[in-house]
């Protein structure tokens, strides 16, 4: 047996599911058995004989994620190869006091929610704040932007600054994201075909006609056709 991680007593409910419909689909989705410790919030797992250790790797974040507040079907997207997981205690930023964790908690989450809705749209993360803990989950290129932004809120930052970054940063990707556009797929005249009317309708009237003038010259008959000379046509020879 294997251990994962410990999570709260809240937390334990929301692991096993209605009917242990959500523990069923972890083990199904990691081929795996899970043992889940009521009193202790320990949990641990047994693996089958043909398990992927790649999902052995990232399942102790599932079992965190959930843990710490996250929703379990979107927990479960760690276990693709670009979902990963980034956690940051505040106790490390404010300490143990618990006033100073609401307050720094107020400044992640916003007015109705707006500060964590604008990081998670101009990162493409997705945050989850639980407790004294901050889950961000993201692929390589959003993980980077959330995490340095909610870390730097916890520092005490201005809200202004930091998504004014955000959104800079969210606009240089854009920018390389067409570069690359670009260079995958060069423009092969198509732009300059829309000045002209009729010109690419002609440009294929004329690839049609040059196909149609081609003759196989293994067929004798077509080869004398082609060859054979109209009535207002003859073949001069001269010196030169």
């Amino acid at each position: 047996m294997e251990g994962l991680a410990r999570i709260p007593q809240d937390r334990i409910a929301v692991l096993i599911g209605r009917k242990g419909v959500t523990r069923r689909a972890l083990e199904e989705a990691t081929n795996s058995k899970l043992h889940i410790d009521s009193s202790s919030g320990d949990v641990s797992v047994v693996w089958n004989e043909d398990f992927d250790p790649i999902l052995r790797m990232k399942f102790p974040d599932v079992i965190r994620a959930i843990g710490r507040g996250m929703n379990p079907s979107r927990a479960l997207q760690l276990l693709n190869d670009d979902q990963h997981l980034i956690l940051h205690d505040m106790r490390e930023y404010v300490g143990k006091n618990a006033n100073q964790q609401r307050r720094i908690r107020s400044r992640l989450i916003g007015r109705n929610g707006r500060i964590r809705e604008l990081i998670e749209e101009h990162s493409g993360a997705e945050i989850v704040i639980y407790g004294s803990t901050v889950v961000i989950i993201g692929d390589e290129e959003a993980l980077p932007l959330a995490s340095q932004a909610v870390e730097r809120l916890l520092q005490g930052a201005e809200h202004s600054s930091v998504l004014k970054h955000l959104e800079t940063e969210r606009r240089k990707r854009r920018m390389a994201s067409r570069n690359l556009e670009s260079i995958d797929a060069p423009d092969d005249g198509g732009r300059f075909d829309a000045l002209v009317p009729g010109l690419d309708a002609a440009r294929r009237r004329r690839e049609r006609r040059y196909k149609e003038a081609q003759v196989d010259p293994d067929d004798t008959q077509a080869v004398e056709d082609m060859m054979e000379l109209a009535e207002d046509e003859s073949v001069v020879f001269g010196e030169e």
